[in-house]
């Protein structure tokens, strides 16, 4: 009987736990974490240190890439593999390109930070890492860029050999 009193209680503290979700109230405006953050999203803001900020807005631009996929053929495992994407300003206004978001850990980008002029060129560097992998791989990473249709997609294959 303890045992079944005792199995009751741990399972109701736990449900209790897991069920119940804090949130924090914002004593100036009454509202919680979680209400300020999808009131950002909703109105395309920046949430920095728990408050919203607005974002700037930069006007769109058009870019051409020299490719938006690529094959490192065979890969050694073990062995670390770069590929450089080129990216042209096709547009009147500077190419800003905010943020490269790899679709693993596997895989390390860089790009141009500062603005692209247009019909100038910029770099965007995806580095794959082949330690954890074996045989044909497919890996992308999403380029944010101030161009109507972003993310970008960027992809690579390559086939991992011992």
């Amino acid at each position: 009987m303890k045992k079944l009193v005792l199995a009751t209680f741990v399972s109701a503290g736990l449900f209790a736990l897991h069920s119940c979700k804090k949130q924090h109230q914002d004593l100036s405006t009454g509202t919680s974490d979680s209400a300020a953050v999808n009131a950002a999203v909703k109105e395309n803001l920046t949430i920095t240190n728990g408050e919203a900020e607005e974002k700037h807005h930069q006007p769109l631009t058009t870019l051409a890439l020299s490719e938006n996929t690529y094959n490192f053929g065979d890969i050694k495992k073990g062995e670390s593999v770069v590929h450089v994407y080129e990216v042209t300003n096709t547009g009147k206004n500077p190419l800003i390109i905010s943020q490269v978001v790899p679709g693993c850990g596997c895989t390390a980008p860089d790009y141009t930070k500062e603005p692209v002029l247009p019909g100038k060129k910029g770099k965007i560097t995806l580095k794959f890492d082949s330690s954890n992998f074996d045989g044909i791989i497919h890996k992308q990473a999403e380029v944010y860029a101030n161009v109507e249709k972003s993310p970008i997609t960027l992809s690579f294959t390559g086939n991992v050999k011992p």
